[in-house]
């Protein structure tokens, strides 16, 4: 009854840029390193992985085999002993292959994987290092010769649609097999694992009376759905996802409500990449992020700019995020890719559907950008809002416009929701635009859901000066920008959701800015997850409700002058202050606190906040310290277009 599932991540032998082999083990990628150091130059092409595995243990009479790929960027061509298995493209979802009639008791498999630049599989252009590799699981999957569908883009073979009457759950479970009259049995257990509802048939629906709700951070309760294809008696195929039953709605004058009460979203924006990895990630990876995104607080994030691991869908449905999903159809429309549009949209949809964080489908990120033909990049985007429409009811569609796409702009108006990525403050100077624009918005569409898929500032942990200035990457004004970006979202409270672009500092091989070539410093941590920016704790001070207090320039030791400006961040209602142990001032306030501190010599500031304590060293110079000031890199462009 039960799928065997075989790990084949290890023992691979990869044929890289130059053709010389190397071994190495899955999760894997070929530009880790070239895709993070600047100068737009990382390599792009087709590089070969191979290996050879035993013939599983099955009976060929009963049973089939499936290769399963969860994440190959961007195209990938399987061949296993010599006989082309199946070619996908699209860099990051799964697919599949059965290959029960290929297997030997040697077996050699080879996966030709393609990350060049071509006119038809998205992401070809974006603000994003595109990294080349089988870079998440590989897996042998055995299974009975009769199942539950493995050949539906990917898919899991059940699909589940709760809906709430009263206080009763009622959870229409679908299925789908190979079998023409299947008998499939359906039993609901809670979080506890107790039975909660059972019930027969491909497409059946039972009712959970006085249901647990799915109900965000504060309560994000599951249940599961564990499905048998049962013949002459006995379970042949089990299969089970968990599922979360919640309502949920957005309004244009209020926000997003979850459950039949507001639920403001405020949240982040995540890419997958670290530093020295690309996007070869462990579970331990995925687990540090969100780990630091319920820290701040979050209770919302987008996940940019493609699908991400399954692992992490589970994380968010498992910690009560609400998510924003979305295919990698950015910043250039390809009139030869909209077929790609439509495959990774059901790929998306369908691997997916299950998870209750998720609230929207996101159709595209700043297609505007450099998209010539308008009229056929409209069409696209009203192929794909129909799609998204008939495969799934209970979602609505959802757009992210690039600042430079007026508010007037068609392409603004075709998804159910829309959000901007707004750089008002950074990019252009005037943080007040931020309010003249989004008061404009509404005024204008006031029946439109409106929130900022991307807001941020570059800020480097490296570089400070007690006058931060619009462009000069210190932490200091990372920190002033979110600090006047969060007023602004308190005083349009219709806004339905508000994303931090971005969590972490991520790789983008064609900027150089900062310092550093090859890197957004927009993160709120950096690259390699070890430093909290002072901006992080601002966001855990209006946002979290774990007590703490943060003193801001840790790294910001040498300062001249007669006295220095310190901030601190708490989400405690009174501060104090004090200098080499003396009390310089108690204040009460809001999240912000400012002291003015006389300095000399080297001293030892401390911050108390009931038990809550936080420490830093600061000494007094008598010339700036050089090494904080930004040093300009060989492009003089402040954004990687």
């Amino acid at each position: 009854m039960t799928r065997e599932k075989i790990n084949m991540n290890e023992n691979w032998t990869f044929y890289g840029p130059k053709g010389t082999p190397e071994t190495i083990n899955l999760p894997h990628t070929w530009n880790a390193v070239d895709g993070q150091d600047g100068g737009n130059d990382y390599w792009r092409g087709a590089c070969t992985y191979e290996t050879t595995f035993p013939m599983p243990e099955f009976d060929p009479d009963t049973q089939t085999v499936y290769l399963e790929f969860q994440g190959v960027n961007a195209s990938a061509d399987v061949e296993l002993n010599g006989t082309a298995v199946i070619h996908h493209d699209g860099g990051y979802s799964t697919f599949r292959a059965e290959v029960t009639g290929l297997l030997q008791a040697e077996n050699h498999m080879t996966v030709r994987v393609d990350n060049s630049v071509n006119d038809r599989v998205y992401p070809q252009k974006a603000d994003f290092t595109f990294y080349g590799g089988i870079y998440r699981d590989v897996t042998l999957l055995v299974a009975n010769k009769h199942h539950f569908d493995l050949d539906f883009f990917g898919g899991p073979g059940l699909r589940i649609t709760p809906a709430l009457d009263g206080t009763t759950g009622k959870i229409r479970v679908e299925s789908w097999t190979n079998v023409e009259n299947p008998t499939v049995e359906v039993i609901l257990t809670d979080a506890a694992g107790a039975t909660v509802a059972t019930g027969q048939g491909a497409d059946v629906t039972l009712d959970i009376p006085n249901v647990h709700l799915w109900d965000g951070v504060k309560d994000p309760y599951l249940y599961t759905a564990t499905l048998r294809l049962v013949e002459n008696g006995t379970a042949v195929d089990q299969i089970s996802s968990r599922f979360g039953v919640r309502t949920f709605r957005v309004d244009p004058k209020e926000g997003f409500f979850l459950n039949g009460r507001r639920y403001p979203l405020h949240g982040v924006s995540r890419h997958q990449d670290r530093k020295g990895l690309g996007n070869a990630l462990t579970r331990a990876h995925h687990d540090e992020d969100m780990d630091l995104i319920r820290e701040i607080g979050a209770n919302t994030i987008r996940l940019a700019h493609y699908q991400h691991d399954q692992y992490f869908y589970d994380l968010c449905d498992q910690y009560g995020m609400i998510v924003w999903a979305e295919i990698p159809y950015i910043s250039e429309h390809m009139p030869n890719g909209r077929d790609n549009t439509i495959s990774q949209m059901k790929e998306l949809i369908i691997q997916n559907y299950n998870h209750p964080s998720i609230v929207t489908w996101g159709l595209s990120n700043e297609i505007t950008i450099s998209t010539k033909d308008k009229a056929d990049m409209l069409d696209n985007h009203r192929v794909l809002n129909d799609l998204c429409h008939s495969m799934d009811t209970t979602r609505p569609t959802t757009l992210a416009c690039y600042a430079m796409c007026g508010p007037f702009n068609r392409s603004a108006h075709i998804s159910d929701l829309v959000s901007w990525n707004l750089y008002l403050g950074w990019y252009v100077p005037g943080l007040f635009l931020n309010d003249l624009w989004i008061s404009f918005f509404h005024l204008v569409y006031p029946k439109r859901c409106l929130g900022y898929s991307e807001y941020g500032c570059e800020g480097m942990p490296n570089l400070h000066s007690s006058k931060p200035r619009r462009g000069d990457h210190t932490e200091e004004y990372q920190a002033i920008y979110h600090e006047f970006m969060l007023k602004c979202f308190q005083r349009h409270p219709y806004m339905w959701s508000t994303h931090v672009w971005n969590m972490f500092d991520f790789a983008a091989d064609a900027r150089d800015q900062g310092g550093e070539p090859g890197m957004n410093h927009k993160g709120l941590v950096t690259f390699d997850r070890k430093t909290k920016k002072d901006s992080f704790y601002l966001y855990k001070a209006y946002w979290s409700e774990e007590p703490f207090v943060h003193l801001c320039g840790s790294r910001y030791t040498d300062r001249t002058g007669q006295t220095t400006t310190v901030k601190v961040y708490s989400n405690q209602s009174e501060v104090s202050l004090y200098a080499n142990g003396k009390l310089v001032e108690t204040k009460k306030g809001d999240r912000v606190f400012t002291f003015k501190v006389p300095i000399s010599g080297q001293m030892k500031l401390e911050a108390r906040a009931g038990k809550c304590r936080d420490t830093i060293l600061i000494r007094r110079v008598e010339q700036p310290n050089e090494a904080y000031k930004l040093k300009k890199g060989k492009s003089s462009s402040a954004n990687w277009v």
